[in-house]
């Protein structure tokens, strides 16, 4: 039997279906999030929110789970088509774990900023996602954002 030809790598299909993928999976999952985050809060369960307000920091999430995860699965087949090309192989463990990495660090430039701010959020450490980020500039600069 032979092999149907490689399907042409499509950067858009990727950086869409991506998107959307995050999107879905963050707004589903996001109550469990909050609750663990709060379980884990200094201050304790109950003074984080304890079981009201479950959505709260949901927009911080949002905004970064579409692009993070665009940014991972473009990254992602982008690397893995460049490995395949240098490498002269036709697949292996080794590509996908490379792109892999590749893809997930070019993602957390983007998902942990949001992370930091949606889990302030989650907490009531921050009332919103605007003032969040604005008090994180103002306190810690740049760095800020990545802390943790």
């Amino acid at each position: 039997m032979s092999e149907a030809p490689e399907k042409k790598y499509d950067f858009v299909v990727n950086l869409i279906s991506g998107g959307c993928a995050g999107v879905a999976v963050d707004v589903c999952l996001y109550p469990l999030d909050t609750l663990k985050t709060r379980f884990q809060a200094p201050e304790g369960f109950f003074k984080a929110g304890g079981f009201n307000g479950i959505y709260r920091g949901i927009s911080a999430a949002a905004v970064g789970s579409a692009p993070g995860a665009a940014l991972f699965f473009s990254t992602y087949e982008t690397a893995k088509a460049q490995l395949k090309r240098l490498s002269g192989r036709a697949d292996g463990p080794d590509i996908h774990l490379t792109a892999a990495s590749l893809g997930e660090c070019a993602a957390c430039l983007v998902r942990v900023p949001t992370e930091v701010v949606k889990q302030n959020m989650q907490t009531g450490r921050m009332a919103s996602m605007t003032s969040g980020a604005a008090h994180i500039m103002k306190t810690s600069g740049i760095g800020g954002f990545y802390v943790g």
